[in-house]
């Protein structure tokens, strides 16, 4: 009876002990937690394959309003085609699963894709959440911005405004494009880590 006792606790201890080592993977400053993810043409993409780019990773759906703010007016195409452009690497993803708000089709993707302009690298579909659940993705848009070193340097908010409404995209501090701007300089990021806000992603 101890003994089995004794081996309960070790295995709870081994397991809190892990469990804070698995999530450090994602934290600023860490190395961004590899995968591989399919766009909606079918074809891979691993994060690794990227090594020496700046990667930007855009949690998307296109059913919410947050996410629609910023692609009604055109601003997040515009920042995927100015910052793609400068060879930073943009990844869409969509982690709404079967039956839930803004789950797509690869063709009702592509359809998104070219009515909108989108213009980030690739349009990835990740109906079970796999990539979401490894970046713990929790709202759309949700930002992160990964280096060439393949380090983690900025997670959150696309900017510091949390209204729906298009208008307050103006005057707001964009800070992904700051850390974009801050990586192609060789500076620091100043403001690595924000909360992020907009819809729940529909896991």
């Amino acid at each position: 009876m101890f003994k089995s006792l004794a081996l309960t606790v070790l295995a709870a201890f081994a397991l809190v002990t892990f469990m804070p080592a698995a999530q450090a993977a994602t934290e600023i400053g860490a190395s961004a937690p590899d995968f591989t993810g399919t766009d909606s043409h079918g074809k891979t993409h691993k994060l690794s394959d990227f090594k020496g780019k700046t990667v930007v990773l855009e949690w998307t759906n296109p059913s919410c309003p947050y996410v629609e703010k910023h692609y009604e007016p055109k601003n997040m195409q515009g920042l995927q085609e100015k910052y793609t452009g400068e060879d930073v690497v943009w990844l869409t993803i969509n982690s709404s699963a079967d039956g839930k708000q803004g789950n797509l089709t690869p063709e009702e993707a592509n359809t998104l894709i070219e009515e909108e302009g989108v213009k980030s690298t690739a349009y990835i579909l990740d109906p079970e959440g796999t990539i979401g659940k490894l970046y713990d993705a929790k709202t759309t848009p949700h930002m992160f911005v990964i280096d060439k070193e393949g380090t983690l340097v900025y997670a959150g908010a696309i900017d510091s405004d949390d209204s729906f409404k298009s208008e307050t995209i103006d005057g707001a501090t964009n800070y992904v494009a700051a850390a974009l701007d801050a990586l192609a300089q060789g500076a620091e990021v100043e403001i690595a880590s924000t909360k992020p806000y907009g819809c729940s992603v529909k896991y």
